[in-house]
């Protein structure tokens, strides 16, 4: 842990400790006693046991659901990079406040609670439902610079760690990341590229929908950004300052606040997964604590979930963000903890157990 983290920062990453052995030993003892045979539940069984080591629950109920949407612009969109204008952040987060996108939809349906934060929107924003704790309006051009301080993406995580601090305060037992951000892919390419010591070709994906031609500048432009800017990959919080979003940074805080509360933190497609990538590189133990809900058409996702040693639960080719691969998820989690907690053991059901003499 760099040793010059603001205190909130230093106190929160302190906080996260290793999974409970002792729960999630109970935990593998009561699947193993459940009327089905051993395994036969696949991911469904390790899912529970993993989430009991996260809550100390043996039978853990995650009925109070939040999925936290950071809103942020991104300077780097005035090199094109993106088949839509920036104007599009600030018309979005008013409609996640108005219930009109697809992550409103798809919360309602697994009964989540939607946040939505401006922590870096252009524009100004006024609506009773928005938290607004706007770092910046926007960060700078990556191609020309940094995008943003080193303070100021310590405030942005910050920030992160104190909306999951309320939202703790407030009952929530398991948080999800989403966010928006024109631009935002762009930014995830750069911080991939360098935590995955990877080439931002292999990690640089369509976005929103851009061609062949606008593909092979939008690489050029992260090639750019990172001969500019020269992150260091030891150093996460340098890679998040030179070529991150503040909504990422904000997310950072999301996933490491989430972890120091002990509550299952979903991670949804390859925004949220490169903040992640930061915050493991801030505190090893978050990886524990991760879900990846979904495999995004992104193919830098695929790059940073194996980097993370993540498998996703869903494969469906999203590429929306805003937290809805994440949203489906928590239906798979559920499934996952109502078998782990409602299921009768065998000698609850006077079921016989497998007759292992004729093995």
């Amino acid at each position: 842990m760099d040793a010059i983290l603001r205190p909130v920062i230093a106190a929160t990453v302190e906080a996260i400790t290793p999974l409970d052995s002792d729960t999630i030993a109970a935990a593998r003892t009561r699947q193993e006693q459940l009327t089905k045979p051993a395994g036969s539940l696949g991911r469904l069984e390790s899912l529970a046991i993993q989430i009991a080591g996260i809550t100390g629950q043996v039978q853990p109920v995650l009925a109070n659901k939040a999925i936290v949407v950071m809103a942020g612009d991104h300077g780097v969109t005035a090199e094109g990079v993106s088949a839509y204008p920036a104007e599009v952040t600030p018309q979005m987060v008013l409609n996640f406040l108005r219930g009109g996108a697809a992550i409103n939809a798809l919360a309602g349906v697994v009964g989540a609670r939607v946040v939505v934060v401006d922590i870096g929107v252009a524009s100004a924003l006024e609506h009773s439902g928005l938290l607004s704790h706007k770092v910046a309006s926007g960060t700078a051009n990556m191609a020309q610079g940094p995008t943003m301080t080193r303070d100021q993406a310590e405030e942005a995580i910050a920030v992160g760690i104190g909306v999951v601090d309320s939202l703790a305060q407030e009952g929530v037992q398991i948080v999800a990341t989403g966010e928006m951000g024109i631009g935002n892919t762009t930014a995830a390419s750069a911080i991939t590229a360098i935590l995955t010591s990877s080439r931002p070709a292999e990690v640089t994906g369509r976005g929103t929908g851009i061609d062949d031609a606008q593909l092979a500048h939008k690489i050029a432009v992260i090639e750019r950004a990172l001969a500019v800017n020269a992150p260091n990959r030891d150093d996460g919080l340098d890679v998040l300052a030179k070529v991150g979003g503040l909504e990422i940074a904000g997310l950072v805080g999301v996933i490491l606040g989430g972890a120091a509360h002990h509550m299952p933190v979903v991670l949804d497609g390859f925004i949220a997964g490169s903040a992640a990538l930061v915050a493991e590189k801030l505190c090893p133990h978050v990886r524990d604590y991760l879900i990846a809900g979904h495999i995004s058409v992104e193919r830098g996702h695929r790059v940073l979930l194996e980097a993370l040693g993540l498998h996703p639960l869903l494969d469906l080719d999203l590429r929306l963000g805003e937290g809805t691969g994440a949203a489906l998820a928590m239906g798979i989690i559920d499934g996952a903890l109502a078998a782990h907690g409602q299921m009768a053991t065998f000698a609850e059901a006077g079921v016989s157990e497998r007759d292992e003499s004729e093995e």
